[in-house]
């Protein structure tokens, strides 16, 4: 995200392999009606720090392995660390992607050992949020310039004079340093530490009606509970964001897509195929990453219950 995994749910998206692989060429196919274990192999997913990724690892490896045969391994990873893996051959697959560019042109375009797999159906959208009481409280603080005369009010012993602006993993790529200077805004930037904890920070200062200002972003699960409000920054217009440090203007909207190892698409992997195929919606992955995150389900367990829910849309995934 530019960039969105709690341990308990990175610990069970460590998916074990449903089958092993063939041993050689001449492997026997295997009767109808089992997966053809021969053609797959192992495909190695990145895992990304958000929950909304994890709901994708896990609907993508249960069905890889149970559908196709596939042995899936993952590796948590940052975005950035991500990419370096399509190149050094340890992933073959980036399941979610915001944005970017840069990242694109090195890889893709320089290098060619990443290529693009088409879209997610997931629509991104980062900024800025306060919890719903605020907006209602004090309709002006949703135009970002207003934001100074409210500054004391979001002051905290980590912030010192300043408000306090809530980022969340150290991890993810976002733009709020540079916002906050060159929008001229009286605040600083206070990590929350994880996806989770910003989740948990923003449902406290809405249940106890405190004042919180922080970045956020959808799809979340969270936004189905706690109708976070968004407060717009100066409009997105193309290459506002090049210069980093010198961004003012709103995070880009993000149709998200997907990254494969060029050589793993080459292959003719059924597996690069299923995912190529694979698209979902917003509501899609807060169902699944709500399941493994609140409602106690393990993330092979999440992704059977979406599965057998939803045999009409994944079936016409498969190679």
């Amino acid at each position: 995200m530019v960039t969105r995994l709690l341990p308990r749910v990175l610990a069970a998206i460590s998916i074990a392999a449903l089958a092993g692989c063939a041993g050689t060429e001449a492997a026997i196919s295997p009767p109808p009606g089992l997966p053809d274990t021969t053609r797959c192999g192992t495909v190695n997913i990145a895992v990304n720090p958000w929950s909304g990724y994890a709901a994708n690892v896990a609907v993508v490896s249960y069905l890889l392995e149970s559908e196709l045969g596939c042995k899936v391994n993952s590796a948590e990873l940052s975005e950035t660390a991500s990419w370096a893996g399509l190149n050094d051959g340890t992933i073959d697959v980036i399941l979610e992607n915001w944005g970017h560019d840069d990242l694109k042109k090195k890889y893709i375009d320089r290098q060619k050992v990443a290529v693009e797999l088409g879209l997610t159906g997931n629509k991104g959208v980062i900024g800025w949020y306060v919890p719903p009481w605020m907006a209602k409280t004090y309709p002006d603080i949703t135009d970002w310039k207003n934001l100074n005369e409210y500054a004391d009010l979001f002051k905290t012993s980590k912030s010192g004079d300043k408000g306090q602006f809530l980022a969340g993993d150290p991890s993810f790529v976002t733009n709020d340093a540079a916002l906050i200077e060159n929008l001229k805004l009286d605040y600083t930037l206070v990590y929350a530490g994880s996806e989770d904890k910003l989740i948990a920070a923003f449902k406290k200062a809405q249940a106890n009606k405190t004042p919180l200002i922080g970045y956020f972003y959808e799809p979340q699960w969270l936004l189905s509970d706690v109708k976070l409000v968004h407060i717009p920054l100066p409009n997105y217009t193309p290459g506002c964001d090049s210069d980093v440090e010198k961004v003012a203007c709103d995070y880009q909207p993000y149709d998200l897509d997907k990254i494969g190892r060029k050589a793993f698409v080459d292959s003719g992997n059924p597996a690069a195929t299923f995912i190529k195929n694979w698209q979902w919606t917003n509501a899609d992955q807060n169902e699944v990453a709500k399941d493994m995150t609140q409602n106690g389900l393990s993330a092979a367990d999440a992704a059977k219950k979406w599965a057998d829910a939803n045999r009409t849309v994944w079936e016409k995934w498969l190679p």
